[in-house]
């Protein structure tokens, strides 16, 4: 007989614990927080039930760890739950339909703010609204329409309330659009988005923990116990943490804090002046994991060795000098915090690289995985192999390519966007990898992910095969690896006694389904530490 009972005693075909060797289990205990037990017969863990046991009994299911998106915006998903859902429009006229109904029922003078994950090629006419569109949906509120984390998109009450007229200076590393006769046309990339996005009153605390909320259920749903959201702007640490009081928070965070828009080292040290009182939290819910630098631009100014085939003299854009990244970055790990810093085209690889190894040269004895490049994604193997041996991990992100790849061709070409994102030769050459989505830019979802890594889908069709990796190397790319990046290996990752009690059942075998169930396959249960946050509807 067990020495005492356990909260919950799950049956299953398959327990896959993730460690190599021992075959699948049938049945695992959970006490408190963590897994207790394990057994290869489906009714061996039977001592473990009393009459507050709760028993998962689905003979048919497979059970795995739940999954880390170490590339995701949980903060950017908790907005939407509340945004205009424009990512629900097929034309610009439905699009500012959208904007003009939520104008109806909002305050003159207050801000209207639209979802983020969508995509101009969506849309019939296949580019962005413009400022005077926007005016057309209300010139009584400023509007702010965000495309992923690279692009905004305002009207003209909110270029005029932001002081941006056609004087404006361009600010480093930023973009403000104008159009063929060059005037203002709304659009703002990169370091110009703070320009307006610094003038939005942040919602109430009530309807932000509500949106995290939403949005946490929404990744459990589909596998996600774990993310590392790479863009947490620092007022919003104390919103996660209410989220979290309240029992909002229904996956572990890894939040790490934003520099974007930021361009010199003073604005590092008060950044991290802000971050001081988290050093010493310890809630395995919610942790800060570090600095999230931002290098070069998104799908239209990532920057490139080679110039973008619809510009002959555009290779993409930096957002910071390099010796300033150098020494902001100094500044960060030798406050004890991490570094993820996103590097998109190859320039912008290099460019990384170069200033990562001389923060190492200047910093000998960092711990591992103190610097991490994001994204990765036109490395080639000369970069590949300089990043292994200075022991940078990379975080790749299938689902981005998999939405835009027609939207890249564009600025690209089909050769260097089959390139993107090289799982198999980031592995074959030995590098810490792991996977994510880039949501908004991809749609998050645990096999979603994995269909991509393994098939190389896009929206466009398959595209850079010989880049492709087996099922069970992406799924350790959400959950070995992933474990090993945050550095938590210790606690996460695998199933075995004494680690947390992060799981998934599944209702089929993801590690040996048809191909074509893959892509949707969503869990019927997902436990974090124990507690059931996705299940079936009763």
């Amino acid at each position: 007989m067990a020495v005492r009972g356990a909260d919950t005693v799950l049956r299953a075909a398959a327990v896959h614990t993730l460690v190599a060797g021992p075959k699948p289990q049938r049945a695992l205990a959970i006490v408190g927080d963590r897994i207790a037990a394990l057994s290869p017969d489906p009714h061996g863990l039977d001592d473990w039930i009393t009459e507050r046991t709760t028993v998962i009994d689905q003979p048919g299911a497979t059970v795995l760890p739940a999954f880390d998106d170490t590339h995701t915006h949980l903060i950017l998903a908790g907005h939407s739950a509340h945004d205009v859902p424009v990512h629900q429009a097929h034309t610009i006229a439905e699009f500012l339909d959208l904007i003009r109904q939520r104008a109806a029922t909002t305050p003159e003078g207050q801000w209207i703010r639209t979802t983020t994950n969508w995509q101009e090629l969506n849309l019939a006419e296949r580019r962005m609204p413009t400022a005077a569109e926007l005016d057309q949906a209300s010139d009584r509120h400023p509007i702010l329409v965000k495309r992923g984390g690279h692009n905004d998109v305002v009207n003209t009450l909110a270029l005029k309330l932001a002081g941006i007229t056609e004087d404006t200076p361009t600010p480093p590393g930023g973009v403000i659009g104008r159009d063929e006769h060059g005037q203002l046309n709304g659009r703002l990339i990169d370091n110009a988005m703070s320009l307006v996005e610094r003038l939005l009153p942040p919602p109430d605390l009530t309807t932000r923990v509500d949106g995290l909320r939403r949005a946490s259920l929404d990744y459990a749903a589909t596998g996600i116990g774990t993310v590392r959201d790479c863009m947490v702007p620092l007022p919003d640490l104390a919103v996660l943490q209410a989220a979290q009081r309240d029992g909002a928070l229904n996956v572990r965070m890894r939040a790490l804090v934003s520099a974007i828009g930021m361009t010199d080292p003073a604005q590092i040290e008060d950044l991290l002046d802000g971050m001081q009182d988290w050093r010493y939290t310890a809630d395995p819910l919610l942790r800060v994991w570090g600095v999230k630098f931002v290098l070069d631009g998104g799908l239209e100014a990532g920057a490139t060795e080679e110039p973008y085939c619809d510009h002959g003299d555009f290779y993409g854009t930096l957002t910071w000098e390099p010796d300033a990244l150098v020494r902001s970055v100094e500044a960060v790990v030798r406050r004890g915090w991490r570094v993820g810093t996103h590097a998109y085209g190859d320039r912008g690889v290099r460019t990384l690289l170069d200033a990562y190894q001389q923060v190492l040269e200047r910093n000998p004895g960092l711990p591992a995985n103190m610097l991490v490049m994001e994204h990765g994604g036109l490395a080639d193997d000369k970069q590949r192999a300089r990043a292994i041996a200075l022991g940078i991990p990379v975080t790749i992100q299938q689902p981005l390519l998999h939405d835009t790849a027609e939207v890249e061709d564009g600025f690209w070409g089909r050769e260097r966007v089959d390139r993107l994102f090289p799982a198999r030769e980031w592995l074959d050459q030995g590098a810490l990898v792991t996977g994510g989505s880039d949501y908004p830019v991809g749609a998050y979802g645990a096999m979603r992910s994995v269909w991509g890594m393994t098939t190389r889908q896009t929206v466009t069709g398959v595209r850079g095969p010989e880049h492709a990796i087996t099922r069970a190397e992406a799924l350790a790319l959400h959950t070995v690896n992933a474990a090993r990046l945050t550095g938590e290996s210790h606690l996460r990752g695998t199933l075995t006694p004494g680690r947390l009690a992060d799981l998934t059942l599944w209702p089929t075998d993801p590690t040996t389904c048809h191909t074509d169930q893959l892509r949707d396959l969503d869990p019927t249960h997902t436990l974090v530490g124990g507690r059931t946050v996705h299940a079936p509807a009763r």
